[in-house]
Parts: structure tokens; sequence; C-alpha cells
């Protein structure tokens, strides 16, 4: 799968834009706060229907305009589609695929598999747990769409049911309505839990030997899923739970509470050392950039396709041995990245199929 082409219009820093890819290397290159990252998030829209920063569609629209604009042509598996994008400041956002308007967000998810990459991935490994729940989200989204539209669900009835628990003081009748609630969260629930395991054990397996290569053979990495609750025990702690509830006025047990680890050994300690605690800057960088090359292996696994690959500026932000292996790992996949100088590319004699400068919201014919 590669991406032939992206038009914006009143989109961020652009007013109009055109821009046609290369199904190999992409360089899009320039100073700093020109609009380099911008081109990628939209990329990222069109794939998830989200921006990779968290923004709402009101803030990416331009200034002082109402309405913004996202085309995306995706080539799959020999045939061409067409991605259109209604970004809308007072409501939310319309999306068409080949001229036909979609009912939910979730039908564009997963028709085209994107791994972005930027430096704040790097701190995957010593954020806290909502990081990398939201990396587990993303991928399976777009790997499983039953698992997207049981976590919007989740998500939804975490909220409502939040609500009820704040109003239970002054309405205790409600607790009718937490039996109902319960029931409906151990079924989405129970879903994403059994999901999320089978997702961190394939990627277990996967993330080992790539992390083995990227230190030299000097660690052995291991991740492991943390449930906040396991299966077999979730009706019974979320029953427990009730009363505890009601007094935080949140609900306390469930997936939304999930985290998993990364164990790391080595030849002198052979103990496993939890580097989310323990481990230094370098592990945890490494075994970040371990998880994003492990995301495009899966990705090809499941969906028996290449990803396309985002990098925001991520290759000043590693050593040379790092860069080297990133690159010469993604020559067959179609990538789009962003710098400020093609000096890294240069001196690494690297294969670039197409070269765009970015100025200040567009890209000047050289």
């Amino acid at each position: 799968m590669i991406i032939k082409s992206l038009e914006l219009a009143d989109f961020r820093n652009y007013k109009n834009l055109k821009i046609e890819f290369s199904s190999g290397t992409n360089i899009l290159y320039g100073d700093n706060a020109q609009g380099k990252t911008n081109i990628l998030e939209a990329i990222y829209l069109s794939a998830t229907t989200k921006s990779h920063k968290g923004s709402k569609d009101k803030e990416i629209i331009s200034f002082g305009k109402d309405e913004g604009h996202i085309r995306t042509i995706i080539e799959r598996d020999g045939a061409e589609y067409r991605i259109d994008m209604h970004l809308r400041k007072s409501k939310s956002k319309g999306i068409a695929i080949d001229g036909q308007k979609i009912r939910k967000a979730s039908d564009l998810v997963g028709r085209c598999n994107v791994v972005f990459f930027s430096p704040e991935d790097l701190s995957i490994i010593k954020d806290g747990p909502a990081e990398r729940r939201r990396f587990m989200d993303m991928e399976l989204c777009q790997l499983d769409q039953i698992y997207l539209e049981n976590l919007a669900k989740y998500n939804k009835l975490i909220t409502e049911r939040n609500k009820v628990l704040k109003d239970m003081f002054d309405h205790p009748e409600n607790s009718v309505l937490l039996d109902v609630q319960d029931k409906q969260l151990l079924e989405y629930g129970s879903v994403i839990i059994k999901a999320r395991e089978k997702f961190i054990n394939s990627l277990c397996e996967i993330i080992d030997p790539i992390h083995h290569k990227l230190t030299g053979g000097r660690e052995k990495l291991k991740i492991y899923y943390e449930p906040n609750v396991s299966f077999a025990e979730y009706e019974q702690k979320l029953r427990e739970s009730r009363q505890k509830d009601i007094y935080l006025k949140q609900t306390s047990v469930g997936p939304h509470k999930d985290d998993f680890s990364f164990n790391v050994t080595t030849e002198t300690v052979p103990e496993e050392i939890d580097i989310r605690k323990f481990g230094s800057q370098g592990q945890q960088r490494t075994a970040s950039l371990s998880l994003k090359l492990s995301e495009i292996e899966i990705v090809k696994k499941i969906k028996k396709e290449n990803p396309v690959l985002l990098l925001d500026d991520v290759l000043s932000e590693l050593d040379s041995n790092r860069q080297n292996y990133l690159l010469n790992t993604i020559g067959d996949i179609q990538t789009i990245i962003t710098c400020t100088g093609l000096d890294e590319f240069v001196n690494n004699r690297f294969e670039i199929n197409k070269v765009f400068r970015v100025v200040n919201g567009s890209i000047p014919e050289e």
C-alpha cells in the first residue's frame, strides 16, 4: 500500500497544496515551523481520523477559516482509492471514500495503515501508562475493526458511568442504572482485554530479535501485558469496587487502567529489569525504537501488506548506529521523512526517491 498524493486546503498553515509522493523514500526538508509536520499530520488524519497530536478539528483548520479539506489518494492491491475529509469548526468532520460519504469515522480506519514515529515516541517507555495504552489502541484500531468498535463503546460507557457515579449521592436510585452499565462494560471490556493480550504476545515475539540486533546482541527485551484486571476476575472485581467507585466518583476497574512493561536482560545482568523504572535513558530510547520497528512488522504480519512509515524529525534524535539501522530496515516500504537538512542522508549514502523543500506552508518549484 502507498500514498500517491495529498491535497490540502485551509489546513494548518497551508492555503492550498498538492503533493505527489514516490512509492519509495520521500524527504520533506526545511527550517523549523515551516509546516513539514503538518503534512504528516494530514496523512495520519486520513488514515486514523485523528491528529497524532490530539488536536481538535477546529485547531487544525487555518486561522480565520471555518472549514478545511484533505484529499488523499492511496493505492492498495493495484486499485486507487480517494479519501476526502471535510473539517468543520462547528460540527464533526465529514468523510467520503471515492465520493461516497461514510456514516461513521470508524469505517475509514484500517483502509490506510500508517506508522507514525516522532521524537515524542522515544519517551513512551518512561512516560505514564496512558501513553502506552494510546500506542496499543492506535495500532489495534488500525488492525482490528471489532476492537475499534468495542473501544469506542467502552470509552463512551466509562464517561456515562462516571457521570452516574458523581450523581449517586443525590440520586441513589441510579444504582439500577449502574447494574445495566456494568453488564455492558463487561461485554466491551472483555473484548479489549483479550485483544490486547493477544497483541502484546505477538509484539513480544517480534520485538526481541529487533532489539537484540539494535543493541549489538547485548540485550534481550521482553514486554508483558499488565491488565488492570484479568478477564477471569473482571466481573467479580467490578462488583466489589462498586462502593469504592461511588466514593471516588469514577470507575476504578477495567482496561482503561491497563499498562504493559519492558523488561531487559543482559549478559552481565541476567535478571529481568523493568526499564520503565530502572532503565537508563539510552535503554529506554532504544527500546522505544524497537517498539516502533516492531509496529511495522506486526502490520506486515497481520494485514499482509506494508504500512506507510511517517518519520517526523526522528533521525536527529538518534545516534549514527541507530540511524543506520532504521534507514536500512525501511528500504522496502514507502517512507515520508521530515528533517531540517539533507546531510544525514548524504553522509549515509541513503537512497532518496523524492525531495520536497517546505517553505512557510508551500513547496516551491526548484
